[in-house]
């Protein structure tokens, strides 16, 4: 597996793996994060695969997962404010927003996140109260909940996570 910057041509196969996705995550417990509202938009993946930040993972030539990456110093403004808990001290992070797989083989999120632990050796990452999938592939990769943020896409809060490289990724 690898993972590339997404391609306009990529765009339908990504599109389909967010369907695939709010349908699993309704089935399986958590039908607010993406369900009610369609996240993610047509438009918001375009728009991150136009400014380079939509990855996709490829395997034998096929593209099984797909997520948004970015890096820098207080980038995603939902993180600003952290409620009940505290991020480690001010310093440059990735994050990673909008992780999806086709749900081919197990290992994909893995993967992913440990992509965009390498680049910068720091992630951010929230996920929806009702998402025990990503909440138990955070712990099993290292992460450690830092508090509660909020998203402006809808009301529920988000459990905020931190992991980093020498954290056992």
């Amino acid at each position: 597996m690898y993972i590339r910057k997404t391609r306009e041509e990529d765009l339908p196969r990504v599109l389909a793996i967010y369907a695939e996705a709010r349908r699993f995550m309704a089935a399986h417990g958590n039908p607010n994060q993406w369900g009610p509202t369609g996240w993610p938009p047509e438009a918001l993946i375009r728009q991150d695969t136009a400014c380079g930040k939509g990855h996709v993972c490829v395997d034998k030539e096929e593209v099984v997962g797909t997520f948004f990456y970015d890096q820098g110093r207080d980038i995603e403004p939902a993180y600003r404010i952290i409620h009940e808990g505290s991020w480690s001290p001010d310093e440059e992070y990735g994050v990673v927003h909008r992780l999806a797989t086709d749900g081919s083989h197990k290992g994909i999120g893995s993967f992913c996140l440990a992509w965009a632990l390498e680049q910068c050796g720091y992630l951010r990452i929230d996920t929806h109260p009702d998402n025990k999938i990503m909440q138990a592939l955070l712990h099993k990769l290292g992460f450690v909940q830092r508090g509660i943020i909020h998203v402006e896409e809808d009301n529920y809060p988000r459990l905020a996570y931190e992991g980093r490289l020498e954290g056992g990724l």
